[in-house]
């Protein structure tokens, strides 16, 4: 029993000798930190200081992260926007359109040139989500339309 209850002491106090170097190695970098934090203050002006620079930079890579992500939800949810519209007005017009037809009313061009200046709004968007990537000949649905337009956007930061 002697013999354990000494290696027991022995493992404490080789325990206890790693605790206090690293304690020490805590105290030099909070040193060190400390002196660089006042150096710098005296050194550099609020908005050129280094270490406020390095913390606003990792802050700002958190914020991308953040805005990356809600992006990708605004750009989803506005591409489903335009889906349900262009469905619903388009599926209206042909109701309209049957409607008119069936009571003998003739149909005026009037809903034409609108829903043609639609159908242009619709064609420019495409084209506009295409040539932020350079993908003309891609022919992309509604929910391709929106991941071109992001990743078009991610890529240009």
């Amino acid at each position: 029993m002697g013999h354990q209850f000494h290696q027991q002491i022995q493992r404490h106090q080789a325990t206890d000798g790693v605790l206090n170097l690293f304690r020490k190695a805590n105290h030099d970098l909070n040193f060190v930190h400390h002196s660089l934090e006042k150096e710098f203050q005296t050194l550099y002006p609020d908005n050129a200081n280094p270490m406020k620079l390095v913390s606003r930079i990792k802050k700002i890579q958190e914020d991308i992260s953040t805005l990356k992500g809600q992006c990708q939800d605004l750009l989803a949810a506005k591409q489903d926007l335009i889906d349900k519209a262009q469905r619903t007005l388009v599926e209206n017009r042909n109701l309209v359109q049957r409607m008119q037809a069936s009571v003998g009313i003739p149909l005026t061009g009037e809903d034409d040139e609108a829903f043609t200046n639609f159908q242009q709004i619709i064609e420019e968007w495409t084209m506009q989500v295409r040539s932020k990537i350079g993908d003309e000949k891609h022919d992309a649905d509604s929910g391709d339309l929106n991941k071109l337009l992001f990743s078009a956007i991610v890529q240009s930061n």
